[in-house]
């Protein structure tokens, strides 16, 4: 470091350092630290590094190093000495972690990532940083303290969590990995991501048509405002095997529920057309309809643009421009194979006030309610899809003649073991008959105060079973079922994976032009590959003609001729025919020259291919066809 650097930050580190004569001792201790361009009074190897902001300031000893760090802590939360309580104060030992930069640390610049944690030998409030955290015994139950280690406790045990862990009902009666899930989760739900759906022209929004808000949440729900924006529904939800729809993570859903607007939403997309970057920077285009032509006649008005809440299907006129020099029309159709709605039209710019624009936001909005295939999942990682919409007069009904929204299948518990999400169930039953909203901030109950207690007691006095079952009779037949069914009222997401963007089938359509084999990819309107792996799986089961038409009839499939005492693909040529007919021409052996040893087999085309590619490199194919 330059000297002139160092008589720069001297006056700087000497502020920072410095402490009044009442304190003598502790004004030994902080003054012990010798400036970068002194010598220290022990050997530089028994000194710790001390830097403010990024620059070596000075060195300290080893044995009062703890203590200089200490000192500056009291005066950080105690806010005295000018020392700012956004400071960040790093004592990294020599021992321990020995791949760290052993030093004295302090940092008091903005921009810096702190929380606040509770100051255990003080009893105040600090504010931490990232580094300062590795350093330091943050506790977070009462039970966990240990006195002269834990020298920090967090503010309340949840703070510990993300913002969408916070979001996750008794997420600590639930196994880690199911909140891991959740915490994925919650940032595909289908839910109301904004308020300004008129003024924004993102170039896709999910909506969700009918959300509410949860009967039982946390509290951290009310503190970032979540209602503004609800990412759910309240359903009601029987935990039983029925009619065998629910295996391996699949939901039955009410049919009349479905019918009510259970879940229902819809998808927002935008399309900007500018006509200057169409017409490659032409300034002669503006949108117009041509009043004469029956292709947008009722379709789209003068302006050639669709009219709000017209119905868009594939194929229909979307938007129309004109050339002003030549008086040619042009028509836009919409390409969507969905139905769709047109939303809203924004005209983002003019042509400088002349009142022609040449720029607009055309906004659709596309129907997406729930459909066999499409995902769910609760706010406990149990994701699952819509298997069969049920008729209401087929489901399974309490004794009071109510019927579920949702059938969730048993057997996703035991393994799972997301306890939060019964523990939510029986809080919701409670809630909707007591009008109540319960918390459910985790660390909320413990074994003294379990969570069965509490909603037990407030449904049994609601007048149901203190376990949260019911009995409940079939639809089919009307018969009582043997077993006691769980049912409550349980908050479900509808998450954004919809089959209608996923699934995907083809005859025929696209070849790839050097193989000739089908094309990969949704987009392309191509095939699904059958791997290797599926092919092993075929050949196991000795399925052999099904997996020749697999991956040759239904691939690339090609009639080849080849000379048969050669054994050559490449050398059986059409000869030029002696006349203008056709059917005179012969294929004949370039190398044999005769044309009545040429046969025809069928072999992949990537072969073919394959075998031409060799014969540039000079290697010999030969076939031995009999």
């Amino acid at each position: 470091m330059r000297t002139t650097t160092v008589r720069k930050l001297l006056p700087r580190v000497l502020g920072f350092l410095a402490v009044s004569n009442r304190e003598p001792a502790l004004a030994a201790l902080l003054l012990g630290v010798t400036p970068v361009d002194g010598m220290p009074s022990k050997a530089f190897s028994e000194c710790y590094v001390v830097l403010l902001d990024g620059n070596v300031v000075g060195w300290v000893e080893e044995e009062i190093a703890p203590l200089v760090a200490d000192s500056l802590r009291t005066f950080k939360v105690l806010r005295e000495k000018r020392i700012p309580p956004w400071t960040e104060i790093v004592l990294v030992p020599k021992t321990g972690k020995a791949s760290m930069y052993p030093g004295l640390f302090i940092f008091t610049t903005t921009c810096r990532m702190m929380r606040p944690v509770h100051n255990l030998a003080l009893g105040k409030e600090e504010l931490i940083g990232t580094f300062e955290q590795l350093y330091i015994n943050v506790g977070v139950m009462e039970d966990e303290i240990q006195p002269g280690v834990t020298t920090h406790q967090e503010l309340f045990p949840h703070t510990m969590l993300s913002v969408v862990a916070n979001l996750i009902p008794y997420c600590d009666h639930n196994q880690s990995p199911r909140n891991m899930y959740q915490c994925q989760m919650g940032k595909q739900t289908m839910g109301f991501p904004l308020q300004a759906f008129l003024n924004r022209s993102d170039n896709k929004l999910y909506r969700l048509q009918t959300p509410q808000s949860p009967l039982v949440r946390p509290v951290m729900y009310d503190h970032y405002g979540v209602d503004e924006f609800p990412i759910g529904t309240n359903a009601i939800v029987a935990v039983i095997s029925y009619t065998g729809y629910d295996m391996e993570d699949a939901m039955i859903v009410n049919k009349s529920s479905w019918e009510r607007g259970f879940a229902h939403g819809c998808i927002y997309k935008t399309e900007m057309v500018d006509l200057t970057q169409k017409m490659k920077g032409e300034d002669n285009m503006v949108f117009h309809a041509d009043p004469a032509d029956p292709k947008v006649r009722g379709k789209l008005d003068a302006d050639g643009l669709p009219q709000i809440g017209a119905k868009l299907s594939y194929g229909d006129p979307f938007y129309s421009y004109i050339d002003l020099n030549t008086g040619v029309s042009h028509v836009n159709y919409y390409k969507n194979p969905e139905s769709s709605v047109v939303d809203n039209i924004k005209v983002c710019s003019n042509d400088q006030g002349t009142g022609t624009f040449k720029r607009v936001c055309i906004t659709v909005r596309i129907p997406r309610n729930p459909t066999i295939g499409d995902k769910f999942a609760s706010r406990h990682g149990q994701k699952g899809i819509l298997s069969r919409l049920w008729p209401a007069e087929d489901m399974p009904f309490t004794e009071n003649g109510m019927s579920p929204d949702i059938l969730f299948n048993p057997h996703g518990f035991p393994s799972r073991m997301t306890i939060g999400m019964l523990i939510e169930s029986m809080a919701g039953k409670s809630a909707s008959m007591h009008g109540l909203c319960h918390d459910a901030t985790p660390f909320t109950f413990s074994e003294k105060n379990a969570a069965l207690d509490h909603f037990g007691v407030l449904l049994r006095e609601a007048g149901y079973n203190y376990y949260g079952t019911e009995r409940l009779y079939s639809g089919l037949s009307g018969l009582e079922l043997e077993a006691d069914i769980f049912i409550g009222v349980v908050y479900y997401q509808r998450l954004r994976h919809m089959v209608s963007d996923k699934f995907q089938v083809r005859t025929t359509g696209a070849r790839d032009k050097v193989t000739n084999q089908p094309v990969g990819g949704r987009n392309m309107q191509g095939g699904v590959r059958f791997g290797e792996m599926e092919r092993d799986a075929l050949l196991a089961h000795g399925t052999s003609f099904l997996l020749h038409d697999r991956l040759f009839n239904c691939s690339d499939r090609s009639e080849a001729e080849v000379c048969v005492p050669c054994g050559s693909l490449l050398s059986p040529l059409l000869e030029k025919p002696h006349n203008s007919t056709i059917r005179h021409r012969k294929t004949a052996c370039m190398l044999c020259g005769r044309s009545d040893t040429i046969d025809t087999i069928s072999v992949p085309y990537v072969f073919r291919y394959f075998v031409a590619e060799l014969a540039a490199m000079n290697i010999k194919v030969k076939l031995n066809v009999k």
